[in-house]
């Protein structure tokens, strides 16, 4: 496939390496606001910039009928314009807040745990998220992704908050710490014990191949998708 590169910071130059050794030719690696020229006419877009810049950059992808793999985090009030922006130019966007296999099969056994512990009211919740100094978003969007996984299975809570669980509002403390790729953890609290799951990257590179093969997955499809698609979770 010939794959561009919206955004080229860390999580850019290892998604290049893994895009190259798989056999795959990048044709655009752009720091700055894609066009229909320097794009270089690609299979597909892998979109990882920020906060501030990726609902543009991903709807001129959009509109110029590339399909984007996004994992820019911190935008997502936007998240449902895009996908009308995909269907209306018949073709695909796909949002992970979270590329890598082993989150993803974390976000399916935090969402088992939730429906396990909704009717168990001597547990009281808590997320905790910690992520490299650098993250510009807090909570992350992983984050946010398990909140929204605790919310479909446990009707106590509606929303979610900064710091301490108050009520029906699920609390995250957002840690930013050295260079941590991230990690993330869900605690059920009484006052007897605590049961704790946990997922830790030791590296970006979950994240990168993650990335890569839901590019590959994408290829001729149209319609908005995540990552339980391509894994079939």
């Amino acid at each position: 496939m010939k794959i561009a590169l919206v955004g080229y910071g860390k999580m850019g130059k290892i998604i290049d390496e893994i895009a190259t050794t798989r056999g795959h030719e990048v044709v655009a690696r752009l720091k700055e606001t894609p066009t229909a020229e320097n794009l270089n006419n690609p299979d597909v877009v892998i979109e990882f910039s920020l906060p501030e810049v990726a609902y543009e950059n991903i709807k001129t992808c959009l509109e110029n009928k590339i399909p984007v793999i996004c994992g820019t985090t911190g935008w997502l009030d936007k998240k449902a314009e895009i996908e009308k922006i995909a269907v209306e130019n018949g073709t695909a966007f796909l949002y992970g807040s979270n590329f890598s296999l082993g989150v993803n099969l974390f976000f399916a056994l935090n969402e088992k745990l939730a429906d396990l512990m909704k009717n168990v009211d001597e547990y009281s919740c808590q997320l905790e998220e910690i992520h490299h100094i650098h993250k510009k978003d807090a909570p992350s969007g992983t984050a946010i992704s398990i909140a929204e996984g605790i919310f479909k299975h446990n009707p106590k809570f509606e929303a979610w908050k900064l710091e301490e669980t108050q009520g029906n509002q699920l609390g995250i403390f957002a840690v930013r710490e050295d260079e941590v790729p991230g990690t993330h953890s869900v605690f059920y609290r009484s006052e007897v014990d605590e049961i704790e799951i946990k997922h830790t990257a030791f590296n970006r590179n979950g994240f990168a191949l993650g990335a890569v093969v839901a590019a590959e997955w994408i290829k001729d499809k149209k319609g908005n998708f995540g990552m339980k698609d391509v894994l079939g979770l």
